[in-house]
Order: C-alpha cells, then structure tokens, then sequence
C-alpha cells in the first residue's frame, strides 16, 4: 500500500494555473484599446494652479524649486514632498506656520495634511527662502 497521494500534484498545478489565469486577466485591457491602468498626472513647474480631488498629491524639489510651485487641493488633503535635489530642503508654510515638513534630506519625502481652513498658504525653504510657492486650500 503506498502513502503518496497521487492526485496531490494535480491540484496544485490546477491552483497555480488559476493563479497565473487571473493574474493575467488582471493585466489584460479587455481587447478594446483602452486599458485599465491609470497613470497620476503630470505636473509642471508653471505658475498655474493644478487640482488635486482626492488622495495624495506630490510636490517635487528639484533644482531648488517646488514643481507645482502653485496647488490647489482639498482641506486634509495628504501631500508628499520629495526632494530630488542633492542637498537638504523645507517646505514650511509662512505667517501661521499651518504645515512644515522639517528637513528633507537628499532622496528622501516628507509628507504633511492640508488644512482644514480654506485659504491660500504662502511657503517656502527655511533653509532657501528664495524658494517659494503657494498651497491653496478650497
């Protein structure tokens, strides 16, 4: 009489295929040319404000500016700054101090909440204060 269960390979292979099956449809577009993924919009560094609904939103330190210098969000919007300079920065918002980021080393983001309070919230770098840009909040 042998212990070994024969049909225990079967069925493994019969969970995997199904795996592979569904991680593939997953992938697929449906045939019609259009696909599923959605792709975050693209920002620049004009002085026009862009909007963000809901979510997250980025801001990038690159090159001693913020890019968008000028954004738009929702109150308790989350926003993640990511320096890709290669030296320290700050995102501190000027007058109240409604948000600060502290140091953001080289590489590295630092993420705040919009306030609540509707309004337009001037910041800069404390450690480059010619560096500027503007949180609007509605």
């Amino acid at each position: 009489m042998s212990l070994t269960y024969p049909h225990r390979g079967h069925a493994a292979l019969r969970v995997g295929g199904a795996c592979v099956l569904l991680a593939l449809a997953g992938c697929s577009n449906g045939g019609n040319g259009s696909s599923n993924v959605t792709t975050p919009a693209t920002t620049s560094a004009s002085s026009a404000p862009s909007t963000s609904n809901a979510g997250a939103t980025h801001i990038t330190i690159k090159n001693f500016t913020f890019s968008p210098a000028n954004l738009q969000v929702r109150p308790g919007t989350k926003v993640i700054v990511e320096n890709q300079d290669s030296v320290t920065h700050t995102l501190t918002a000027t007058g109240d101090k409604a948000f600060n980021t502290g140091d953001i080393d080289p590489g590295e983001t630092a993420t705040f909440m919009a306030p609540s309070t509707s309004g337009s919230y001037a910041y800069i770098c404390t450690i480059h204060p010619n560096m500027k840009g503007t949180l609007t909040v509605s």
